[in-house]
């Protein structure tokens, strides 16, 4: 036996004793009328690693089951939506932002920038919507055929429980939509090539911080560290994007300045 779970049913089993002794039992009765306090019984917590709790301590702990002390937020009902809405809103400010760069290292016309930001942002909201939409209905199905092995698909909360396949591609659309248009916009006023790359850039990496800050605060995880890995991450993008495409124009000879 452990020697910690057997010291505590000694405990116990002193307690009892002791009342015993008194004339009562354990738990707080005595012959005559009068009344003794009762034994306080010794639970050993084995998942909290063998720390004893009293009956009093273990029904305080039933009575809050482990909040952690945030309010009740329930950070796991929330990982879902927002996984969704973050890597949306990353994805398509990162992606125009790449986009708009790498066509300005072989293109110092602001209207090629334009055009090609905006081609962006359309196609990569309808390959977010698609790509959820489909993604989406393949767990809607997986989850109806097991309702129905279940047989509870007539049970009206289990079907309202279902994800919606239409609701997470119009959220994905929107948030990809959303993040694509903050490099956009900041790069169609400026009519200097550098200035508008680093407009850009700028434009993006303050949309980059404000989007793993609000991901950090509403999924209750360290916001220092969720900025910094969306920051680099964004900005390793756009310089690899931009390289890559500068190298393709000096080794090709390609020149689409009159574009």
């Amino acid at each position: 036996m452990d020697p910690h779970l057997s010291s505590h049913v000694h405990a116990t089993a002193a307690a009892a004793a002791e009342a015993a002794a008194a004339g009562g039992s354990p738990d707080g009765k005595k012959a005559g009328g009068a009344v003794l306090p009762p034994a306080a019984v010794v639970i050993l917590d084995v998942e909290a690693g063998g720390e004893p709790t009293t009956n009093a301590a273990a029904a305080a702990v039933a009575a809050d089951p482990g909040d952690g002390g945030d309010g009740g937020v329930d950070y796991m009902a929330r990982a879902q939506w927002l996984r969704a809405a973050v890597l949306g809103a990353n994805d398509g400010l990162v992606s125009v932002a790449s986009l708009m760069i790498g066509v300005g290292a072989v293109n110092r016309s602001r209207k090629a920038m334009l055009v090609s930001g905006m081609a962006g942002l359309v196609a990569g909201a309808c390959s977010m919507a698609i790509g959820e939409f489909v993604s989406v209905y393949a767990q809607y199905d997986i989850e109806v055929s097991q309702l129905k092995r279940d047989g509870t698909d007539g049970d009206e909360g289990a079907r309202d429980a279902l994800p919606s396949p239409t609701q997470a591609a119009l959220a994905s659309a929107l948030a990809f939509a959303f993040g694509a248009i903050l490099p956009l916009l900041s790069g169609v006023f400026v009519p200097s090539l550098w200035a508008r790359l680093i407009a850009v850039s700028a434009a993006s990496g303050v949309g980059l911080a404000g989007f793993g800050a609000a991901g950090a605060y509403l999924g209750g995880s360290s916001m220092r560290r969720s900025v910094l890995r969306v920051l680099l991450g964004g900005w390793f993008a756009m310089l690899v994007t931009y390289g890559v495409l500068r190298l393709f124009g000096v080794v090709f000879h390609i020149d689409v300045s009159s574009v």
